[in-house]
């Protein structure tokens, strides 16, 4: 299946753009990515086009970078939003050999699930927020599963995005009492790492890494490294 990675430059004179891009409650942008394709698909349209995205601040700005299993549709987008800019994956993936020494990034939100004794032993809620060395070590673990091994790793905290889900068919506008609160702490993981198994590593770049992927959180990128670590 190829894919297809898509960089959404807001422009800077678009109240929206700057609005939606600019927010840890992520409604606004999820909706603005899933309209990018076609309507008709009633439940997990973003599983349905393999949406994955991540809002990423650069030094010339945010932008949004966006992966699929097919191109977004320019046309959709109000006018005077911003421009995407859509290149095929297909050569980056047919080219993943072992030993082939890569930068990768990905936001996420490491999390572990205490069993049932350790939560009421330690009084601990369903799912645990990692930070610091209990997060790294955590990606570790993800990058194995991903058929990477890593050279290097910097990780960054960043700030949760949070919001409120609510009932499907319930109107927004009705109020809290029947909603859920949704948070995901996240964390920016980069370094280098070397391809172990290319299949694996397609996998998780289609499918995505932990919790999260419907608010910004899970998407792998990778490039070939120039000077490997």
């Amino acid at each position: 299946m190829t894919l297809w990675l898509t960089r959404l430059t807001p422009s800077p004179t678009s109240s929206p753009a700057r609005r939606e891009l600019g927010t840890v409650s992520v409604t606004s942008m999820h909706r603005r990515v899933m309209s990018l394709f076609p309507d008709g698909i009633e439940e997990q349209a973003r599983a349905h086009y393999g949406v994955l995205f991540r809002v990423e601040d650069t030094p010339r700005g945010t932008h949004l970078l966006l992966q699929s299993n097919q191109p977004p549709d320019a046309s959709r987008l109000p006018d005077g939003y911003g421009q995407l800019t859509t290149h095929s994956l297909a050569p980056l993936l047919d080219a993943l050999e072992p030993g082939l020494t890569l930068h990768y990034r990905c936001t996420a939100s490491p999390v572990r699930k205490p069993g049932a004794t350790t939560r009421a032993l330690y009084d601990l809620p369903p799912v645990v927020a990692l930070k610091g060395a209990a997060a790294d070590e955590w990606w570790q673990r993800q990058a194995d599963a991903a058929g990477l091994k890593p050279l290097t790793l910097q990780s960054q905290p960043l700030d949760a995005v949070q919001d409120r889900q609510h009932p499907a068919g319930q109107n927004e506008g009705r109020g809290r009492e029947n909603s859920r609160r949704i948070r995901h702490t996240r964390v920016r993981f980069d370094g280098t790492a070397t391809v172990i198994d290319p299949e694996q590593l397609r996998a998780a770049l289609r499918n995505g890494i932990g919790r999260g992927k419907a608010y910004g959180c899970g998407m792998l990128s990778i490039a070939p490294a120039r000077n490997p670590a």
